[in-house]
């Protein structure tokens, strides 16, 4: 087992490209099931998320390579329908290939995803809507089992809650149905518009990704193609908070500001100094932050739920109080506890949680519950005194490429051990 040596005190500054967005590459990987070819993908980020996508597919019958940053998938051997419990439970979102496996064999069988315990994730979404979609599905000893006969779609599909995941799985499966899917309270999220992106590529007819309104217009065929994974915003946010905790100065390469809007404004309302370009972002933060009085997580466009915990991080050594409402997960949380640990001065009642900001943190050792926690953890540990051991790394390898390589890069002194 790994674990992270941070000592802190060094500005986090410097210049620093964005790695390829983990929640986008995922489900266009399960999506290069629906043709009987070749698929290239670029600026794919080295993630063990993204290992486990590529160990299902080659499961399922693929011929995957993944060098540098390019993955190659050649989808035609595939032959197996079913993914088995060991390969499901590695990562949260392995259900987004229900749609796609849906979609080349007419059945599937999936077993319930696992990844990190952030609390239920609303599977019954996406059954409910496949069961409209004229699916049969049956729930058994854990598993999903789902089978159809019926190849025409001409039908709206309201989603009762912006499910990414269930908007994913529907666009996808829908691709190979003739006729016309529409979904209505759409998710709204960028890596929805990159599917899209990548799913006319191959030959489909989509639009309205990015509003709550999609349609789909399935029956066409598909075809292998190329793609540049979009940038990931979440880990822009990250090393952001990491300069704004240690009072540093960033320069973005490969980002797109646009998708940081709702996380941009907490920056500035701190008092971090912000220009943006076509595809950059300068941030200059100042020696001590301010205050954020109320944050709350929304669907996008509004504060990302993956953003809470790293910002959490970079305002407890701000001026004042500042307040953090989550709406999307119940056990978001579970992180600030061993952020206690550092000297944080936190304080959690249900979905709320109360910052007063601190003069000064202190490294101790600590543990990575989650994936964004366990950023939140580095971050802290940045703008502490002294000697920070954080364990479960592995928790943070599922969404930061070599973040300890990053970090060090721009002025961090972090090692992993």
């Amino acid at each position: 087992m790994s674990r992270l040596h941070i000592v802190g005190g060094n500005k986090i500054s410097g210049e620093v490209k964005i790695q390829g967005a983990k929640n986008s590459v995922l489900p266009i990987l399960a999506a290069t099931l629906l043709i009987k070819g070749k698929c290239v993908l670029r600026n794919c980020p080295k993630l063990s998320d993204v290992e486990s996508a590529v160990e299902i597919l080659r499961y399922m019958g693929c011929t995957v390579t993944f060098e540098d940053d390019v993955i190659i998938v050649d989808s035609q051997g595939a032959k197996n329908y079913d993914i088995p419990d060991i390969l499901m439970r590695k990562m949260r979102s392995s259900i987004m290939f229900l749609g796609p496996v849906m979609g080349r064999f007419q059945k599937a069988r999936l077993c319930f995803p696992g990844g990190c315990e952030l609390g239920p994730r609303p599977i019954d979404i996406h059954i409910n809507a496949f069961r409209e979609m004229g699916i049969k599905v049956i729930e058994r000893h854990g598993c999903i089992n789902c089978n159809t006969t019926e190849k025409t779609s001409s039908r709206e599909i309201t989603l009762p809650f912006p499910s990414v995941g269930a908007t994913e799985n529907i666009m996808m499966f829908a691709c190979t149905l003739k006729g016309k899917t529409v979904i209505e309270n759409a998710a709204k999220e960028p890596e929805i518009e990159d599917l899209q992106n990548f799913l006319n590529k191959m030959g489909a007819k989509i639009h309205g990704a990015g509003s709550g309104h999609i349609v789909i217009y399935g029956g066409r065929e598909l075809f292998g193609a190329e793609y540049k994974i979009m940038p990931d915003r979440i880990v822009a946010s990250t090393y952001m908070s990491a300069a704004a905790i240690t009072g540093g100065e960033l320069y973005l390469k490969d980002v797109v500001p646009s998708h940081l809007s709702a996380v941009l404004s907490i920056f500035e309302k701190a008092g971090c100094h912000i220009k943006k370009g076509r595809d950059y972002i300068y941030f200059k933060a100042p020696e001590k932050l301010k205050n954020v009085k109320t944050i709350m997580t929304m669907p996008y466009p509004g504060f990302p739920t993956d953003s809470n915990p790293v910002i959490a991080a970079s305002l407890i050594k701000a001026k004042g109080t500042s307040v953090i409402i989550e709406t999307i997960f119940q056990n978001r949380f579970k992180y600030t506890s061993e952020l206690s640990r550092l000297g944080a001065n936190i304080k959690i009642d249900s979905r709320v949680c109360v910052i007063e900001g601190v003069e000064k943190l202190y490294g101790a050792k600590v543990e990575a519950t989650d994936l964004r926690g366990g950023a939140a953890l580095v971050v802290a540990a940045l703008g502490a005194e002294g000697e920070t051991y954080i364990d479960n790394v592995f928790y943070i390898d599922r969404g930061y490429e070599n973040i300890e390589k990053v970090l060090k890069s721009l002025g961090g002194q972090i090692e992993r051990i």
